[in-house]
């Protein structure tokens, strides 16, 4: 992944699965993974509150699920699993509960985030940029955050995921199109 993650990760398994080293073993966890984790999120559903109170629901996931954790996936790629889920759910939550019609109710949901966010600070350039991802179908999004912001390989990107190395490249370059049009016609 694009994060040089400077850890053991078999042996911080290992600890956050044994009682007795468990805690410590999971603050090096949050220390390690917060900011990423958060920066995926943030990027799906915008609003830095929102952010922060779904990085709180990832973390608590990962703990009370440590022990079924089998180590088939990196525990990074795991993670990466956990927020994404917990993301798309939150916005399918926020989507019922504001009654959004049927059409782009998604983007309309982002961008009304993106506007009403007091942390965000980005110029007239990288707002229109967010307003073009904030657009794309929800693959195509999560596609284009984790590759062009993350530079994450598309091999991580297809753990987390669950979709080929292949489709997730066609994703991109559709994704790269459609927000190259969308910021072209501002022109």
């Amino acid at each position: 992944m694009a994060y040089n993650v400077p850890i053991d990760e078999k042996q911080l398994i290992a600890d956050l699965q044994r009682e007795s080293t468990a805690p410590k073993a999971f603050e090096l966890l949050m220390r390690t993974f917060s900011e990423p984790l958060y920066w995926q999120i943030r990027k799906m559903v915008v609003s830095h509150d929102d952010a922060n109170d779904l990085l709180q629901n990832v973390f608590l996931k990962a703990w009370n699920n440590i022990h079924n954790f089998r180590g088939d996936a990196k525990l990074s790629t795991w993670l990466f699993k956990i927020a994404v889920n917990e993301s798309i759910n939150f916005i399918n939550r926020e989507k019922a509960r504001l009654n959004l019609p049927a059409e782009d109710e998604e983007a309309t949901f982002l961008l009304e985030n993106l506007e009403a966010d007091e942390y965000f600070d980005g110029d007239a350039l990288q707002t229109e940029l967010l307003k073009a991802v904030a657009k794309l179908p929800e693959k195509q999004r999560l596609v284009f955050n984790m590759r062009y912001f993350d530079e994450m390989k598309y091999e991580d990107i297809s753990d987390i995921l669950g979709t080929s190395v292949g489709a997730l490249k066609a994703s991109y370059h559709h994704a790269v199109k459609k927000i190259t049009e969308s910021i072209s016609s501002l022109e």
